[in-house]
């Protein structure tokens, strides 16, 4: 098996402008935001961005890198609207595509299958259709002849998520409550890059991996391209059971604007912004 493991400006460096990025965890839980972090050190930008949105959503808008923005919510969850995604649709800055959350979910089985689209029932009867006028219906062909929505597969170009462990061959694993599709992002994707809490020599051999469910289990290496290390890399949002959402610097984050938060906390390396999280917070105490 090869050694996959890579820094996350290495990995960032594979991408381009105009790409379609999907991006996992959910909302202010579990996302790769040192991934994130390292894109906006580069100039890529005309992104179409694929999430279950949070802070992810919300820097790359706010840095203007979003192009179009696919989504079923944009949310810090104890604060219900991401404020920079906020200003920045409010301004026109990006095109906006948002369904119903399970469309989404079925929108990356069938990229992950490779198939043109699935049938659903969620979104019929709902203003979905409305703002997505580029959806289409299908008819069931059996004797139900059920109407359905086609939901196109969110096909992408590459994926970042995160996980609490993984290994160098790319098998990754999540030890909190849920996996937010983030295998599914990987696999819909044509190149996944993942960080993680911590590397381990080789998952499915360790004794974390007898004290966990095999279930957890997430990520398989055949879908896996990169795999970087970033104790901590999910900061600001929570990635329990290492560490839950930091909720003072949320708040911070939430209510200083982008350019004055991005001056303090973006303008190094992922070291710098660590330390810069750690004075902030020995400064408020």
């Amino acid at each position: 098996m090869s050694d996959k493991t890579m820094s996350a400006d290495e990995a960032v460096a594979r991408l381009e402008s105009g790409m379609t990025l999907g991006i996992g965890g959910w909302g202010s839980r579990r996302k790769p935001m040192a991934l994130v972090r390292a894109l906006l050190r580069t100039g890529i930008t005309d992104l179409t961005v694929v999430s279950y949105g949070g802070p992810d959503v919300g820097l790359l808008a706010a840095a203007g890198r979003i192009r179009k923005l696919v989504t079923a919510f944009t949310t810090l969850d104890s604060i219900p609207l991401e404020p920079h995604y906020r200003t920045a649709r409010e301004s026109g800055a990006f095109e906006l595509a948002e369904v119903d959350e399970a469309m989404f979910m079925w929108g990356l089985h069938a990229a992950a299958n490779r198939l043109p689209f699935m049938p659903v029932r969620a979104g019929l009867g709902s203003d979905v259709m409305r703002v997505n006028p580029g959806l289409r219906t299908v008819t069931s062909p059996y004797e139900d002849g059920e109407t359905f929505v086609a939901m196109p597969a969110l096909r992408l170009d590459a994926a970042l998520v995160h996980m609490n462990r993984a290994d160098r061959a790319g098998n990754g694993q999540y030890l909190g409550p849920d996996p937010y599709f983030d295998d599914l992002f990987c696999e819909a994707a044509d190149t996944a890059y993942v960080s993680c809490e911590q590397l381990v020599d080789r998952l499915g051999t360790t004794a974390l991996d007898k004290e966990a469910a095999p279930q957890t289990l997430l990520l398989s290496r055949s879908s896996v391209t990169g795999v970087v290390e970033t104790p901590n890399g999910a900061h600001f949002t929570s990635c329990d059971p290492d560490h839950p959402r930091d909720e003072p610097f949320q708040k911070l984050y939430a209510t200083t604007p982008y350019d004055r938060f991005a001056e303090r906390f973006l303008a190094g390396d992922e070291e710098a912004y660590q330390s810069a999280v750690q004075t902030w917070h020995k400064e408020r105490r």
